[in-house]
C-alpha cells in the first residue's frame, strides 16, 4: 500500500517505542484537507493533526506570512527585546477575548507548556496549591500541565497533590450517577465541606468540550453553574482552548457557546498555523506576579507569532467560524443517518467542526464500549484514503477535527469512506492482526 522506507527509517531513530501511531502513514506533504504520503497518494485529514492544521496544508497566506518574516528577523527572543509581530498578536488575542479588564498575554510553543505555566503561575500568585480538573481532561504532557490531567493515557505520569478530580457530565451516559451535572455539583460541596477548603483552591481547569476524553458537549447549564461556585469562594476559571477555540466550535471561542467568563484562556494548536505556538491570555495583575516567572528563549520567536497572526486574519476574512457551522452540521446530520445503517454508532455529538462519534456494542443496552472495531475502522479508513483518529477514556469514539476550510463535498466525500470503512470491519474484512502493532491513543 504504501513505501515502506519513511517507516522503517523513523523505527530506528524517534524515540517512543509505543509511539500512539493508528496506522503507517509517512506524509510528505501536504495541500488543503489533503495529506499526501510516501507513495504519492492524497488522503483527506478529518483529523487536522489533532486539530494543528487548522487552516489545512500549505495555506498560501500561511506560506506567505512565514516567508516575509523570515527574511527580515530582528531576533527570535522575547526575553530581552521588544518585538512587534509579537506585540501585535498579543493586541489581537486580547482584542477578539471578551471583556475590558486590563490582560497581558505569555507565548509559549504549545498547549502543554501554556497550561504548566498557568499551573505554576496561579500557584504563586494566589498562595492556594489546590486546583479543581476532570476525569477525562487532557491539559498537556509536560509535568504542570500533566498534574492536573486527568485522562487515562497518562497514567504513567504522578498526579499533583491536592488536584480535585470531577466526573464531567456526558448527556450520552447519563443513566450513571456520577454524570449527572446535580450530583457532580452536589459532590463538590461535599468536597469543600470536607476535605477541600475551598480558601486552598486556586483554580478549575475546563475544557469547554473534553477533546481527548471522548468529545464530550456538557450539558446546558453546568458549566455557568461550576462558575458561580467557584465565584463565590475566589476560586479562578481557567479554560483550554487549545483544542477547540479559535473558531471550531462554530464560535469564537467554545466557552462563548456556555456563558463562561474566563479569567484565564490558554490557546495553542491552530494557533500556530502548522507552527510551535501557544498563548495565554490573563490579567494583567496576575500575568505580572514576577519577572521572567516562565520564560523559553524562541517563544513569541517572529515567524511563528506572523503564523499567528495571519491565522486570525484569514478566520475572519474566510468566514471560517460560519463554515465550521455549516460543515459541522452537514457532518453530524451524515452521521445519524450512518448511524441507521450501522449498529456501532452510538451517539453522535460535537459543536461545529469539533465532532466525536462514539461507538458501542449493544447500543439499546449497556452500551459496551467498541474498543476494537473502532480501532478498526480507523485502520480500514486510512487504506480507502481518510484519515481519522480516535480518542476517549476507552478509545472507542471517532474524532472530527479536520481543518475549518473543509467543504461540504470533501466533507461527504469522507463520509463515504467510513460508511464503506463501517460495513467491512462488520462484516469480518479487516483482521484482528493489522492492528497489533498500533499503540493508538
Amino acid at each position: 500500500l504504501i513505501i515502506m522506507d519513511l517507516i522503517n527509517r523513523d523505527e530506528k531513530v524517534i524515540a517512543g517505542i509505543e509511539k500512539i501511531r493508528f496506522f503507517p502513514v509517512a506524509p510528505i506533504g501536504g495541500d488543503g484537507c489533503y495529506i499526501i504520503e510516501e507513495n504519492g497518494r492524497r488522503l483527506l485529514d478529518f483529523a487536522g493533526s489533532w486539530g494543528a492544521a487548522g487552516l489545512g496544508y500549505s495555506h498560501p497566506a500561511i506560506t506567505e506570512a512565514i516567508s516575509q518574516a523570515s527574511k527580515g528577523m530582528a531576533s527570535v527572543s522575547l526575553l530581552s527585546y521588544a518585538s512587534e509581530p509579537a506585540i501585535a498578536l498579543a493586541e489581537e488575542l486580547i482584542s477578539i477575548v471578551p471583556g475590558n479588564i486590563p490582560r497581558k498575554v505569555w507565548f509559549g510553543h504549545s498547549g502543554s507548556d501554556a497550561n504548566d505555566m498557568v499551573v505554576r503561575l496561579l500557584e504563586a500568585a494566589t498562595g492556594r496549591r489546590r486546583f479543581i480538573s476532570f476525569y477525562g481532561a487532557y491539559h498537556g504532557g509536560v509535568s504542570g500541565s500533566m498534574s492536573v490531567s486527568g485522562h487515562s493515557s497518562q497514567t504513567h505520569s504522578p498526579k499533583r497533590e491536592g488536584v480535585v478530580y470531577l466526573s464531567y457530565p456526558n448527556p450520552y451516559r447519563s443513566e450513571l450517577e456520577d454524570n449527572s451535572p446535580e450530583n457532580i455539583l452536589k459532590k463538590l460541596d461535599e468536597l469543600f465541606n470536607t476535605t477541600c477548603p475551598p480558601k486552598e483552591v486556586a483554580a478549575v481547569f475546563i475544557e469547554p468540550i473534553q477533546s481527548d476524553g471522548g468529545v464530550i458537549v456538557p450539558p446546558s447549564g453546568f458549566m455557568k453553574s461550576l462558575e458561580k461556585k467557584c465565584r463565590e469562594h475566589g476560586i479562578l476559571i481557567v479554560v483550554d482552548e487549545v483544542k477547540v477555540g479559535l473558531g471550531r466550535s462554530g464560535l469564537m471561542h467554545a466557552f462563548e457557546h456556555d456563558g463562561l467568563t474566563p479569567d484565564i484562556i490558554t490557546f495553542g494548536k491552530a494557533l500556530g498555523g502548522g507552527l510551535p505556538l501557544s498563548a495565554v491570555v490573563g490579567p494583567a495583575e496576575i500575568m505580572d506576579f514576577a519577572p521572567a516567572f516562565s520564560i523559553m528563549t524562541a517563544s513569541g520567536n517572529p515567524v511563528s507569532v506572523s503564523a499567528g497572526r495571519t491565522v486570525l486574519k484569514t478566520i475572519h476574512n474566510e468566514n471560517l467560524i460560519s463554515n465550521a457551522n455549516i460543515v459541522g452540521k452537514s457532518l453530524q446530520e451524515g452521521f445519524r443517518q450512518l448511524a441507521n445503517k450501522h449498529e456501532l454508532i452510538g451517539d453522535v455529538r460535537g459543536r461545529g467542526l469539533a465532532i466525536g462519534i462514539e461507538l458501542v456494542k449493544n447500543r439499546h443496552k449497556e452500551k459496551k464500549a467498541a474498543k476494537l472495531e473502532t480501532a478498526k475502522i480507523v485502520y480500514r479508513a486510512y487504506e480507502l484514503g481518510l484519515i481519522i483518529f480516535y480518542v476517549g477514556m476507552e478509545s472507542n469514539v471517532l474524532e472530527l477535527t479536520p481543518p475549518l476550510i473543509m467543504n461540504e463535498n470533501e466533507s461527504k466525500l469522507g463520509l463515504e469512506i467510513l460508511n464503506q470503512a463501517f460495513t467491512d470491519v462488520s462484516n469480518g474484512l479487516v483482521p484482528d492482526s493489522v492492528i497489533e502493532k498500533y499503540k493508538g491513543w
